[in-house]
C-alpha cells in the first residue's frame, strides 16, 4: 500500500486514539491467569494486540469480546502447535515468562523482523530462575519449579521487566529487578490490582509468589504513544487545535509531553482522572511558538523510546543543533528506526545525520515530499506521514500497510483531523 500525503492547511478536531498497546498485552495475558472472568474493554485494536489474543486462546484461556475467562495460575495448556506472535516483541517476551513457568514446553515463534530482535537478553535472567529456555528458536518451559532471584538489568527494558516478575509469580522465593533508568511500570500497577505483592524502591521492583490473580475490570486508555503523533502534528501545522480524549498519562509515559512543552510546543491536560490504577486525561495541543532545539540522552530517551521517531521529525523544524542520544535500543525494534528516519527525512530534504544511538538534526529546513518507505515499520510510517504534511508537494508513504500494527485507523483520522 502507498499512502499518499498533502500539506494541510491546519488540524482540526477531537479523536480517541486507539487503545493503550502495552496495557492491553499486559492484561490479555495477566488476565489468562486469573481466577475468573475479566472485562477489558477498548482493546488495541492492532494486529500486535490479537496476535496476544491468538496466543492466550490457543493457550486455553477464552477470549469473546470484552470478556475474557482466565484458567487460573495452573490452568493453562499446551498449544497445539507453535505460538505465532506475529510482529509483537512483547507478546513475545512477556509470554516467555510466563510459560517458562509451566510444566509443558512452548515454542514462540514471529515474522521475520521479530525473529532477528534479541531475546537472550530474557532466555539469560529466565535460565538463571531454573527455567529451561533457549534460542532461536524461542523454547520455553517443562522444568519446575523457578527460584526466585535478584536480577541487574544491564538495557532498560519494560518488556524484560515484565517477563521477569510473571515468571516470578510462579517461583519459590522473592523475585526483584534493578533497572538502570524508570520504564512504563503498567505491569507493576495491574499485578497490584489484581492481588499481587509487588514492592517498589526506586528503580527496584520485588514480586512475590502468588497462588491467585484477581480478574481485571479495565477501561484502557487510550495509547499516548499513538497520541505522540496528533500532538507534534498539530504543533508543526500552523493554525491547529486538536483534542485526543481519555489519553493515558502514566507518568512514565509522559516523558514526550515535557520535552516538547520544553521545546515550544502547546500541549495541556484536561479533565485529568484515574480509571483503574492508571491515570487518564484529555490532551489538547496546539500550534507551537518560539521553538528551539533539543538535547536528549541516556534515560530520557529510554522513557520516549517509541515516541522517538516523531520526535526526530518536529527537530528538523526546531531552530540550531538538536541531538538525540542514548537510543540505540532503535536499531533493533521492527525496522533500524535509526537508519530508516535517517533516510527517510533526509531524502525529504532533512538535515539529519545518524549516530550510533541517534540522530543529530540541524533546523529548521523545508522539507519536500517525494517517495519514502516505512520499512515495515508502523512507527516510521506514520512518523513521515506526519513529515507530509509539512513538506512541499506530495509526499508517498511505501508499505503505508504496517500501521496496522497498532493504529488501523490512523489514515482515517488523518483525513478526518484534515
Amino acid at each position: 500500500m502507498i499512502a499518499t500525503i498533502r500539506p494541510t492547511r491546519k488540524l482540526e478536531g477531537e479523536i480517541r486514539v486507539p487503545g493503550d498497546k502495552s496495557i492491553s498485552h499486559r492484561a490479555l495475558i495477566l488476565g489468562s491467569i486469573a481466577s475468573g472472568r475479566s472485562r477489558l474493554r477498548g482493546l488495541s485494536p492492532g494486529a500486535d494486540v490479537q496476535s496476544t489474543i491468538r496466543c492466550v486462546q490457543e493457550l486455553g484461556a477464552v477470549v469473546d469480546g470484552a470478556a475474557l475467562e482466565g484458567r487460573g495460575m495452573r490452568g493453562l495448556h499446551r498449544a497445539a502447535g507453535v505460538l505465532d506472535c506475529g510482529n509483537s516483541g512483547t507478546t513475545m517476551r512477556l509470554l516467555a515468562g510466563l510459560l517458562a513457568a509451566q510444566d509443558f514446553e512452548s515454542e514462540l515463534v514471529g515474522d521475520e523482523s521479530l525473529s532477528h530482535r534479541p531475546m537472550e537478553r530474557v532466555v539469560g535472567p529466565l535460565r538463571e530462575m531454573g527455567a529451561r529456555a533457549s534460542w532461536p528458536p524461542l523454547r520455553v518451559g517443562g522444568e519446575t519449579p523457578l527460584h526466585g532471584f535478584a536480577h541487574t538489568m544491564p538495557v532498560p527494558s519494560a518488556q524484560v521487566k515484565s517477563s521477569l516478575l510473571i515468571a516470578g509469580l510462579f517461583a519459590d522465593g522473592p523475585t526483584s529487578v534493578m533497572e538502570p533508568v524508570k520504564t512504563r511500570d503498567h505491569t507493576e500497577l495491574m499485578l497490584r490490582a489484581m492481588g499481587a505483592s509487588v514492592e517498589v524502591d526506586g528503580l527496584r521492583v520485588q514480586i512475590m509468589p502468588t497462588g491467585q490473580l484477581e480478574p481485571l475490570d479495565l477501561d484502557v486508555p487510550g495509547d499516548v504513544s499513538a497520541a505522540a503523533f496528533w500532538l507534534v502534528a498539530a504543533g508543526l501545522v500552523r493554525g491547529s487545535r486538536v483534542r485526543l480524549q481519555a489519553t493515558g498519562v502514566n507518568p512514565t509515559r509522559t516523558a514526550l509531553l515535557g520535552v516538547l512543552q520544553g521545546c515550544g510546543f502547546e500541549i495541556t491536560v484536561s479533565n485529568p482522572r484515574f480509571v483503574g490504577s492508571e491515570p487518564v486525561g484529555d490532551l489538547n495541543a496546539r500550534t507551537a511558538h518560539e521553538l528551539k532545539a533539543i538535547h536528549i540522552e541516556n534515560g530520557v530517551a529510554a522513557e520516549m523510546i517509541d515516541e522517538l521517531p516523531v520526535l526526530a521529525v518536529a527537530a528538523t523544524q526546531m531552530p540550531g543543533r538538536s541531538v538525540i542520544a542514548g537510543a540505540g535500543e532503535l536499531r533493533v525494534k521492527e525496522s533500524n528506526r535509526i537508519t530508516a528516519m535517517e533516510e527517510g527525512l533526509s531524502a525529504m530534504g532533512a538535515d539529519i545525520t545518524a549516530t550510533d544511538d541517534g540522530w543529530v538534526i540541524n533546523g529548521p529546513r523545508e522539507l519536500e515530499g517525494v517517495r519514502v518507505s516505512a520499512q515495515g515499520d508502523h512507527r516510521v510510517a506514520m512518523a513521515l506521514s506526519i513529515a507530509g504534511l509539512i513538506a512541499q508537494g506530495k509526499t508517498e508513504i511505501d508499505g503505508a500497510e504496517c500501521v496496522e500494527i497498532s493504529y488501523p485507523d490512523f489514515f482515517d483520522h488523518l483525513e478526518y483531523l484534515c
